[in-house]
């Protein structure tokens, strides 16, 4: 009885139960989502979902949207946990689970903040024993139905969330086991999220709806409102209609034993993971090349070797928007080769269109090969004067084999936080999240970042480490430095180097 043995190792997990590494996990992994829902917030997606439903569903203000720290801002817990879960998601930054590819604090986190507000008097281990256990529930839940609940078109991350997120509301509320089934089987019902809708604004959706999703699921549950105690595991219950395969009880037999949130991944880059080694290997490619004194104009071609899952999940040959050139492996290895780097703002609609961009994406040639691990790939480019410059990257950082330091981990938050917050409340907002483990009642943590801010939601206007792109200038790094060129020159210098 799957969501019987589920429910049963939730109620009786202790904060004591936990190594300190797993709880330096669940600290990482919360900071690091933090920064990106704060960060997330420049995008249209939250601001639309935000304004398009306070007006109409908002209750009692009670919780708070992350990038929107002021008391003056809150809504209801509801609203809190659908706007942070989409804001979490939307630049494709957050945390990857590498086995399964389910993003796993998202949903948890937005749905467990948003009641910790709420509820208030949550201290800082109460918090984090409910946040793991809603992470290791949807993972070893996601682990049960892979490949083929993935395959057949199901967006994991938002299929498990939601029960995820049912699970640590209801450790965080106290629920007992027969309760904590119905909540679950109340999130098993609600089941959301394909792949059809990567590239768009819906994919964050997702997540938003997932962590709403399960927090509903527990608090009906709490009130009395009754589901299945085997919504997991029966005939027709969540496993069996979302999967073909299923291996949960040998899943659930593990918990406690092997913990999941140790194998969390952290993203160097905003996009789909499976293309990071494409774009690690093309910034090398360019370092490289600016070395031997080449210019990135001179390029005529481009070839990137890859694991065949690349194409499959980020194969976008002509991506049109910034949601979609996260899903373009051929627009990704372009940036790398132009910017040297990979942030958010190389994945805007306007570096998307640009047309230099767009030339030298054009220029990229990829091909699979079963041979190269998904953390790996190998990109070359070659130059109009005869020049080939490969390079190979065996582990791409922010793989397991190589994962983000500390000090980077805390760059990638300071520079997302920051395009909202402002460097000192960007500070403020990391000391908070790093020391959640501390807190005497976590309801207070947005207080403590909480201020004016003083940028607007737009992605209208996007700002690189080389300067500002727009849809007719570009700024790259040439051999002497940093160089702008109009698209219409670069264009031009191609189309000669081709003849």
């Amino acid at each position: 009885m799957a969501t019987q043995q589920l429910a049963t190792w939730v109620v009786n997990l202790q904060y004591a139960n936990f190594t300190a590494p797993v709880i330096a996990a669940a600290v990482t992994s919360l900071y690091n989502w933090a920064g990106c829902a704060i960060g997330g917030y420049q995008q249209t997606a939250p601001g639309i979902a935000l304004n398009a439903t306070s007006p109409h569903f908002g209750g009692p203000p009670t919780s708070s949207i992350l990038a929107l720290a002021n008391d003056s801002t809150q809504t209801d817990a509801q609203i809190a946990a659908f706007v942070n879960g989409i804001a979490g998601h939307v630049d494709d930054y957050d945390d990857t689970h590498l086995a399964t590819i389910i993003h796993p604090t998202g949903t948890v986190a937005s749905a467990l903040l948003a009641v910790a507000e709420w509820k208030g008097n949550v201290n800082g281990s109460d918090f984090l024993t409910a946040f793991i256990a809603g992470v290791e529930a949807e993972l070893k839940l996601g682990l049960s139905v892979w490949p083929q609940h993935y395959d057949v078109g199901w967006h994991d991350t938002s299929t498990t969330g939601s029960i995820g997120a049912a699970v640590a509301v209801s450790k965080l509320l106290g629920l007992d086991v027969p309760t904590m089934q119905q909540a679950i089987g109340i999130a098993c019902t609600q089941v959301i999220g394909m792949q059809e809708f990567f590239g768009s604004d819906t994919k964050s959706f997702h997540i938003g709806r997932a962590a709403q999703g399960g927090m509903i699921g527990a608090l009906l549950a709490q009130s009395g409102f009754t589901s299945s105690l085997q919504g997991l595991e029966a005939q027709f219950g969540w496993v069996h209609v979302v999967s073909t395969r299923e291996n949960v009880t040998a899943e659930f037999d593990t918990l406690g034993k092997s913990w999941e949130i140790l194998s969390n991944t952290f993203k160097p880059y905003p996009c789909g993971i499976v293309m990071h080694p494409s774009i690690e290997g093309a910034i090398e490619v360019q370092s490289a090349a600016l070395g031997k004194g080449l210019n990135i104009s001179d390029i005529t071609s481009v070839h990137a070797r890859v694991n065949p899952e690349t194409l499959v999940l980020t194969g976008q040959i002509d991506p049109e928007t910034g949601l979609e050139g996260k899903f373009s492996v051929y627009h990704g290895i372009a940036v790398g080769l132009l910017f040297g780097e990979a942030t958010p703002s190389q994945f805007t609609d306007a570096v998307v269109t640009n047309s230099t961009v767009v030339a030298l994406r054009k220029l990229v040639n990829v091909t699979t090969d079963s041979t190269v691990r998904e953390d790996e790939a190998y990109v070359s480019a070659l130059f109009e004067d005869g020049t080939n410059v490969t390079q190979h990257i065996d582990h791409v950082i922010g793989s397991l084999d190589n994962p983000l330091s500390e000090a980077q981990l805390k760059t990638k938050f300071m520079g997302q936080a920051s395009l909202v917050l402002g460097e000192a409340r960007a500070e403020k907002a990391y000391e908070a999240f790093t020391n959640i483990g501390n807190m005497s009642d976590v309801s207070t943590i947005v207080q403590m970042f909480a201020g004016a801010n003083g940028t607007s939601n737009s992605t209208n206007s996007t700002s690189s480490a080389s300067g500002t792109s727009d849809a007719s200038t570009l700024h790259i790094v040439g051999p002497n430095g940093i160089i702008s060129l109009t698209a219409i020159v670069m264009i031009l210098g191609m189309v000669v180097v081709m003849m």
